[in-house]
């Protein structure tokens, strides 16, 4: 299998309206942190949404270059949540 390729200024989106987690639990470190390196299929956040927990993947290998909204705010549907690069 081939390594993943860095893909340079993607945005990683919200895939429903929910709530988003950046960290796994109250007083947890953050899943991740900008200029963290991240692979393809890698957990970036959670979105609670209807008392289910929706795991928000990096859908390609970078690093993170921002983290465009706060944990524990509601987000809509496709709206950015990470830029990675």
């Amino acid at each position: 299998v081939a390594p993943a390729q860095a893909v340079t200024g993607v945005e990683v989106k919200a895939s429903l309206y929910g709530v988003l987690h950046l960290t796994p639990a109250a007083g947890e470190a953050p899943f991740v942190a900008v200029g963290d390196a991240v692979e393809a299929g890698q957990t970036l956040a959670v979105l609670e949404a209807m008392k289910m927990f929706h795991p928000v993947k990096a859908k390609a290998a970078g690093h993170v270059t921002a983290i465009l909204a706060q944990s524990g705010t509601e987000v809509e549907a496709g709206q950015a949540l990470f830029r990675l690069g």
